[in-house]
């Protein structure tokens, strides 16, 4: 008894010493359903690195924006890890907020990444945020419905089509709209989508010299073929969908074509729960034929705040996080469905994985189409695909799809909304020295 005791305190004093020795660091991360995968196979990770502690902060997406800016903003320090988007990525590293990951591993293949999506996270060619999934996106379409319509969907369509399907497929009788698209109000919502179509049309935020371009005849063309394509084969109401209202309708089968990232298709083909799920063909998102197409660019992605002072335990878990390994670890435990997507070259080379997802090769294609350093057809000083990377585009982006949103509703016209827009830009880059 007495040997027994001893033996027991001798492995409860090894236990707290080796505790005092484990370095303990905390990542903050979304809510989504691949991060709260990620913590629960985190075992893999500790078994590996025993003298490392995780401790996790886990929020809902908007909150997790103003936490980790507040924090890195301030230094204080907070977080060793953090869960960023391709939006912030360029503009903290430029403030020396983030520590590039340049010790990720001989076996990391940082190559591997696809180079649309680590151009995203990159400055002066230096990686500073792993990514974990990513998207672009695409066309998904009734295929059913384009046959009724006497038409074949293009691999790479062009807005002229997609209008003419849209009227063809649009039928009020049924409940049918020929397209659903993004009009709720946001940078991230309706201003998502429509900066990225602006691209396809040769439209830009600004010019060289940072004047703001909603002035110009591409900005009109664009925004007055979205308004007119929303009215006449859009659904009722359509200026307050994002993403989630348009998958719902979408997979109660009232759409007939849906442009929107690409990690939907996953649901838009689910069985159980999309009434279409048999019925639905993917491609590009459209262009106008000047060498650039309306889609998207986006990684949520895992960075290493400078105030850190766990450096190396941060980026063994990013390491860990973000790798072939780990992909593989999720497809052991839970199919190659749900692998993260859009972020490894290999995982759409995996035969598995293309059967698993008939959309597999579309997504990629979708990714490499975009070009984050090079977004529009004429020159910018800015970097990212759906958004202008810099600290004054949240606000701004948010008020001017504010303006398109009400346009889009008929509360004012296109040639007022540009004209507001304009406004709004020239002001806030006044205001942050951008031009005099």
């Amino acid at each position: 008894m007495k040997l027994r005791t001893l033996t027991l305190g001798l492995l409860s004093a090894s236990a707290l010493a080796f505790a005092a020795h484990a370095e303990s660091i905390t990542i903050a991360t979304v809510n989504n359903g691949d991060m709260v995968r990620m913590q629960k196979l985190t075992e893999d990770f500790t078994k590996a690195n025993p003298d490392i502690q995780l401790n996790w902060v886990t929020l809902e997406e908007n909150v997790l924006r103003e936490r980790v800016t507040t924090d890195i903003a301030t230094k204080g320090g907070q977080y060793d890890v953090m869960t960023i988007g391709t939006y912030e990525v360029p503009i903290w590293a430029k403030q020396s907020w983030l520590l590039p990951l340049d010790k990720l591993g001989d076996d990391y293949d940082a190559k591997d990444i696809i180079p649309a999506i680590a151009g995203g996270l990159s400055v002066d060619g230096k990686l500073y945020a792993a990514p974990f999934y990513g998207e672009s996106s695409f066309v998904m379409y009734r295929k059913d419905l384009m046959d009724k319509a006497g038409l074949k969907m293009p691999d790479a369509p062009t807005w002229d089509f997609i209008k003419q399907a849209a009227d063809k497929m649009t039928d009020r009788a049924n409940g049918v709209n020929g397209v659903c698209l993004r009009g709720k109000a946001g940078w991230g919502e309706n201003m998502a989508f429509l900066t990225a179509m602006s691209n396809s049309f040769g439209a830009r935020w600004f010019d060289e010299n940072w004047k703001p371009q909603f002035d110009q005849p591409e900005w009109k063309n664009t925004l007055q073929f979205y308004v007119d394509l929303m009215k006449a084969d859009g659904p009722e109401g359509a200026s307050s969908n994002g993403f989630n209202e348009n998958l719902a309708l979408f997979q109660q089968g009232k759409c007939g074509m849906w442009i929107d990232a690409t990690v939907a298709a996953s649901f838009v083909s689910d069985p159980k729960n999309s009434t279409v799920a048999d019925k639905v063909g993917y491609a590009l998102a459209p262009d106008n034929g000047l060498g650039k197409r309306g889609n998207w660019l986006w990684a949520w992605s895992l960075a290493i705040p400078a105030g850190t002072q766990k450096a190396d335990a941060a980026e063994k878990f990013v390491s860990w996080a973000t790798s072939k390994h780990y992909a593989d670890l999720v497809a052991s435990k839970e199919g190659w469905a749900n692998a993260p997507p859009g972020t490894r070259s290999s995982l759409y080379a995996n035969a598995e994985y293309q059967k698993a997802a008939p959309f597999a090769k579309m997504t990629l294609d979708s990714i490499n189409a975009a070009d984050p350093t090079h977004p529009t057809v004429k020159p910018v000083p800015y970097v990212g695909v759906q958004f202008v990377a810099i600290p004054e585009f949240q606000g701004l982006g948010t008020t001017v799809g504010q303006l398109f949103s009400a346009a889009l509703a008929g509360q004012s016209s296109v040639d007022d909304a540009l004209k507001q827009a304009q406004d709004a830009a020239t002001a806030a880059m006044t205001e942050g020295g951008y031009i005099k």
